[in-house]
């Protein structure tokens, strides 16, 4: 008899319940003939189904962590739509001001005029006019309000096609009008109006002008306080336009410094001839000031407070000039003067003074600075 030390252990297993059969069942399968594999599947999915598990979002998916989602690359494209959106409604709006709020030109304007390619890509030279026309119901004695005014402002503005260049032309000038003999360059607004202007213009420094711009004093103010001002930086300044404000005009006082001018202050600024502070100042000095006011206001149609107000501004442009332009047309004349660069304020010079016959005194100008003047203009 063999002792118990010497046995061999066995250890027992006790196998899983195995699944109901039936007799005559092949083995492997259950009473319902399926496979014993895919009823153990079903449960071990049951029992998976039954454990809570920690739910998995796929990257990008809605419940992701917004901090995973902000990207640099998602909020710069992000920002580049808001801009590309905001200049395509201001770019509808300054077109649809243009249609329906802008003054054309005379007709008899377009005869006279040079024809030159689109303003963005080609030189144009611009000649903007402005009347000394007083408002209604100025008291100011002897001012014209309704009858044939004289042309205020005097400048041409050469831009397209990577030029740049302003030339400003005293009112006093005086030339040889057809018709009228020797006057004042500014009277002859008053006798023909811009048609005339242009031609006189023309053949006076034998400079080709391409489109006409209007100054409309009556909506010029709103335009710049859409802008949100423009900066003037000069002496003392005190003139009173259209007789001031005890004639139904307006005074302007600024001291010595920058100011921030509202609209009506601006166009006071532009018009400014005799500053009762410095009584001896020139045309010369009132065309720079005009020049400088034209300047800034390039300054802040490209300053971030402008791009905020774009679609103000573009509402209010248009109705601000008269002109041969067409929207399209204006739209890239503004584009042409924001890409390029400030010129040098340049002012056709006087050589002397001259007597006209009804006894006012002019400004004459020589050949010679006529002919250097047009040709740095050209060439701006």
């Amino acid at each position: 008899m063999t002792p118990d030390h010497d046995k061999p252990h066995y250890t027992r297993y006790r196998a899983g319940r195995r699944l109901p059969t039936l007799k005559g069942t092949p083995r492997g399968r259950t009473a319902g003939g399926r496979q014993e594999s895919d009823v153990r599947d079903e449960r071990l999915s049951l029992r998976s189904a039954r454990r809570p598990r920690k739910p998995r979002t796929a990257p990008g998916a809605p419940g992701r962590d917004w901090r995973e989602r902000v990207t640099p690359k998602r909020i710069l494209l992000g920002l580049l739509a808001i801009v590309v959106g905001w200049l395509a409604l201001s770019l509808a709006i300054f077109l649809v001001s243009a249609h329906f709020e802008r003054t054309p030109a005379p007709l008899e304007v377009a005869s006279v005029l040079r024809p030159a390619g689109f303003p963005l890509t080609s030189a144009n030279n611009i000649l903007v006019l402005g009347s000394d026309r007083r408002p209604k119901g100025s008291r100011e004695p002897g001012a014209n309000t309704s009858g044939p005014s004289r042309s205020d402002t005097i400048m041409l503005i050469r831009t397209g096609g990577g030029h740049s260049a302003r030339l400003s032309i005293p009112r006093d000038t005086v030339v040889e009008i057809p018709g009228h003999g020797m006057q004042k360059i500014n009277a002859a607004y008053a006798f023909g109006g811009p048609a005339l202007s242009i031609s006189v213009i023309e053949n006076y420094l034998h400079i080709p002008i391409n489109h006409l711009v209007e100054v409309n004093f009556e909506n010029f103010p709103q335009l710049i306080d859409a802008m949100g001002g423009v900066d003037y930086t000069g002496g003392c300044m005190i003139s009173e336009i259209s007789g001031g404000f005890r004639n139904g005009g307006f005074t302007l006082r600024l001291s010595p410094g920058t100011h921030r001018l509202n609209g009506k202050q601006a166009l006071a600024l532009a018009r400014t001839r005799k500053n009762l502070c410095a009584p001896s100042q020139t045309d010369l000095q009132r065309e720079e000031h005009q020049q400088a006011l034209f300047g800034d206001m390039k300054s802040r149609l490209l300053s971030l407070s402008s791009f905020v107000r774009m679609p103000l501004i573009a509402w209010n442009a248009p109705p601000a000039i008269i002109s041969d332009m067409s929207g399209p047309t204006l739209l890239g004349l503004f584009g042409a003067l924001a890409v390029s660069g400030t010129p040098p304020t340049r002012v056709l010079k006087p050589s002397g003074n001259v007597t006209l016959p009804d006894g006012e005194e002019g400004l004459s100008v020589s050949e010679s600075e006529r002919r250097a003047a047009a040709a740095r203009f050209l060439a701006g």
